[in-house]
């Protein structure tokens, strides 16, 4: 029984993932420069503070998360346009349309590991549907770039929970994406003086021309 929970698991995985990402390139925004979505900044000190608009992530947000949702309703519809189509794997279109979820069948031999009887045996049901809402949070990862440049990445993901069904057992799973907003370099001011850390003493310095009076 552990084996076909994992395998119905690993399957149920690229299916939901498979939908979920046919969702996301449906979209009618594309990534964009994250210095289109800044709204402020402010440099003092060398250092820089930006705010970005949330009127444009949450419409990007709103729309992804709307496609997701639509895309999953249609696969476990029985519409095979938004389902992939998976090596020894069977879809019961007539049990989708009867609102069973997504319904698909393994050989026993491919679901139990046995390579040698792979496509042989009774055809083993999985069956899995969508628990709740498609959650979504957005997250910003700044990384160094450069001399007091940072690469910004806004992202929003994305968590859908599924239950998975085998014969005698049931398990609950979550599949997760991470889809781009915005990604881009935020550049602040040069410093004069650059060392390599620490308390050395300055490895550059940078000559300043005097001011003309």
């Amino acid at each position: 029984m552990p084996t076909y929970i994992q395998y119905a698991e690993v399957q149920t995985d690229k299916i939901a993932s498979y939908v979920i990402n046919k969702a996301i390139s449906a979209r009618t925004t594309d990534v964009l420069d994250v210095n289109e979505i800044i709204v402020e900044t402010h440099q003092s000190d060398n250092r820089v503070t930006t705010s970005y608009n949330t009127e444009i992530i949450n419409r990007v947000r709103s729309e992804v998360v709307t496609l997701i949702k639509q895309y999953l309703e249609n696969a476990e519809n029985g519409d095979l346009s938004y389902l992939p189509n998976l090596q020894n794997v069977e879809y019961d279109v007539g049990k989708m349309q009867a609102g069973d979820g997504i319904v698909f069948f393994v050989p026993l031999g491919q679901a139990a590991n046995l390579p040698i009887i792979g496509n042989l045996g009774p055809k083993i049901p999985i069956r899995f549907h969508i628990i709740g809402s498609v959650h979504s949070n957005i997250e910003t990862n700044i990384s160094e770039f450069g001399i007091n440049n940072a690469l910004v990445e806004v992202l929003i993901q994305v968590e859908v929970n599924v239950q998975i069904i085998v014969p005698l057992a049931s398990t609950a799973t979550r599949v997760e994406e991470s889809i781009p907003v915005a990604i881009g370099i935020v550049s602040g001011t040069v410093p004069q003086i650059y060392t390599n850390g620490g308390d050395a003493q300055p490895s550059i310095e940078v000559p300043i021309q005097p001011r003309e009076k």
